[in-house]
């Protein structure tokens, strides 16, 4: 059973569309003993920062979530609060994967970045089993993590940002996996089956 975690700051309708989909078991919660209890969990986001760890805050999660032994799959939003900051809203996140989320240069790039990307993969993962390297992957953000040592795939956008990264049992993509065709639903399934 995987628990998608709702906390009042993910658009969940198109992780479940994904999930229904591949004729996966899925709980949608934001309470913790139901997420708890789950094998694995699936932790969207999209939106400001710091509104969505007030909104962890608010729902118990924050502790849970920095604590799970369980495998943990961050998306978009979901993956920026793994880092340890966010410099939307000054914020502090859950400091699972070392870094500070920033904003793109608007000045070089249009912000939000938005639409199809290449990926390259960095470091061998379960996460990217059967994902040619350069596969392409739907974009739709404003911040980023930097490359840091736990980089499992990057990508450009002005500059080379983590596009996925995995630390023990966590792992995040700055992209929508759900909104990534062929490719995007690989991953979810080598996440729910692999990890």
């Amino acid at each position: 059973m995987i628990a998608v975690v709702d906390y009042g700051a993910g658009n969940v309708q198109s992780v479940l569309n994904a999930l229904d989909d591949l004729k996966v078991q899925y709980i949608v919660s934001n309470k913790e003993p139901e997420i708890y209890h789950a094998d694995k969990i699936i932790f969207p986001g999209v939106g400001e920062a710091s509104f969505a760890m007030r909104k962890l805050h608010l729902n118990s999660l924050v502790t849970m979530l920095r604590v799970t032994k369980k495998p943990l799959l961050g998306i978009c939003l979901g993956m920026q609060l793994l880092s340890e900051k966010s410099n939307e809203g000054n914020t502090c996140c859950l400091g699972v994967v070392p870094g500070t989320c920033i904003k793109y240069d608007e000045t070089k790039v249009k912000v939000p970045h938005m639409g199809w990307n290449e990926v390259k993969i960095d470091m061998n993962s379960i996460l990217f089993d059967g994902i040619e390297d350069g596969a392409h992957f739907y974009f739709a953000n404003s911040y980023y993590l930097p490359v840091c040592d736990y980089t499992i795939a990057s990508s450009v956008y002005d500059v080379t940002f983590a596009a996925a990264v995995q630390r023990n049992n966590y792992y995040g993509v700055q992209f929508h996996p759900e909104k990534s065709g062929e490719a995007g639903i690989k991953l979810l399934t080598n996440f729910i089956e692999k990890c």
